[in-house]
Formats: structure tokens, C-alpha cells, sequence
């Protein structure tokens, strides 16, 4: 790992230690977490040829703009359904830049590509299961002629021992996300598990930028 990859990735989970020690204090009250609700992968997975751990979608290498829109950092902890880490799980994400475009062949979104961002990226949790991702929020995007599809990021998760999770993750007060066709087929009372609450980050975190926590829980094989 490179001195600023492990700094980037200190500084985030850092920054936002009380965030997560409070999700972990509610969790062992209960003792069980909740299974995170799997979807669709959709039609619009860029993959890469090079399968690079990368957690900064924000940033394209070679280039000195950074990419257009609002920037986030997604943290969080793959655990099971007693709530305890899984380390070295693989996250993946993917989706659209701001204008809400895919970078992929099969996107009739006629909007424009942005060149300095990544669109795709993947990363490993550590030993309590955390993993972090700066990106930006992505924008919405028709998907009908009486459908908006809401900001979301694509999410796979594998872990040996697991069985691998496709969900997407919502932005939390988006005015698209109750008439979403997607996001409607989650029951409600599992909805909140996958709508997501972004703060002002703090002071050790870019400025301007917002963090959220989208904490993802996996079944064993053996249950």
C-alpha cells in the first residue's frame, strides 16, 4: 500500500471514528444485524481490465482536474449477522459521474461523460471489517419516460465463507427515491438499511465535502 493511499485511508476512517463506534455500540445492544437487502446489478457495469485496488474515484491518474460534483466519502464495515467484521472482503463500486452517465457502451443517456472521473473502483477491508471510498455524488437520470432514477452507487461485496451481495446505496432526502421502480421493490421496513445519511465531513476530511456511513452485512454459507 502507498504512503497516500494509507494516509487517505487513516485520515477518513479516522476522522470519522465516532461514526462508526456509534453504529457498533447500537449493534452489540441488539447483538444480530440485519441482512443488507441485495439488488440488481443493472445494465451498466464498466469493470476494468486492470483490476487495481483504487478507493479515489475523484481523481484520474495522469490528470490534474478533479472530477466534476458535490464530493463524498462513503465509509463503512462489512460484518455478518452477529455483527462481527470480515476482514479482507472485496468492495466494489460503480456508477454514474454528476451528469448521470455511466461510462459504459450500453448507456443511451445522452449526457456528457466526465474525463476525471473513474466511474468504477474497488478496496479490501481491514481488520475490523472498514473500508472507505471518496467519490461523488452521482446525478440522477431518466430511465423512462415517467421515471427518474435517484443518485445511488452499485455495490458487490465477496468474502470467502459468504455469499457475495449486488445492492446500491441512496442518498438519503433525494426527491426521486420514493418513486424510484428499483428501490420501491425493498420492503419498507428494510429500506433504511440502504438509504443513506450524508454530514458535513470533518475538518481532517476535504473541505466541503459530506461523509456517510453504509455499513453491509453478508450471510454465511453456512446459515
Amino acid at each position: 500500500m502507498d504512503t497516500n493511499r494509507r494516509h487517505f485511508i487513516k485520515t477518513a476512517l479516522g476522522t470519522s471514528g465516532a461514526i462508526l463506534l456509534a453504529s457498533r455500540s447500537a449493534q452489540a445492544v441488539v447483538g444480530q444485524c440485519g441482512l443488507t437487502p441485495a439488488q440488481g446489478s443493472g445494465p451498466f457495469y464498466p469493470g476494468e481490465k486492470r483490476f487495481d485496488v483504487i478507493d479515489d474515484l475523484t481523481q484520474v491518474p495522469g490528470r490534474t482536474e478533479r472530477a466534476l460534483g458535490q464530493v463524498v466519502y462513503v465509509i463503512g464495515q462489512v460484518q455478518d449477522r452477529l455483527c462481527q467484521p470480515i476482514a479482507n472482503a472485496n468492495v466494489e463500486i460503480w456508477q454514474a459521474c454528476e451528469s448521470g452517465r455511466y461510462n459504459n457502451p450500453n448507456d443511451p443517456n445522452p449526457a456528457a461523460l466526465d474525463p476525471n472521473f473513474r466511474y468504477w473502483a474497488e478496496a479490501y477491508t481491514g481488520k475490523k471489517g472498514e473500508y472507505v471510498f471518496k467519490t461523488i455524488i452521482p446525478g440522477e437520470y431518466p430511465a423512462a419516460a415517467d421515471w427518474v432514477r435517484p443518485p445511488h452507487i452499485h455495490f458487490r461485496v465477496s468474502a470467502l465463507g459468504y455469499h457475495e451481495l449486488i445492492t446500491q446505496m441512496y442518498f438519503k432526502g433525494n426527491r426521486f427515491n420514493e418513486g424510484d421502480e428499483i428501490f420501491k421493490r425493498i420492503p419498507k421496513a428494510e429500506q433504511d438499511r440502504v438509504l443513506i445519511d450524508f454530514v458535513t465531513s470533518e475538518a481532517d476530511l476535504e473541505p466541503g465535502s459530506l461523509t456517510g456511513r453504509f455499513d453491509l452485512t453478508l450471510r454465511s454459507v453456512k446459515l
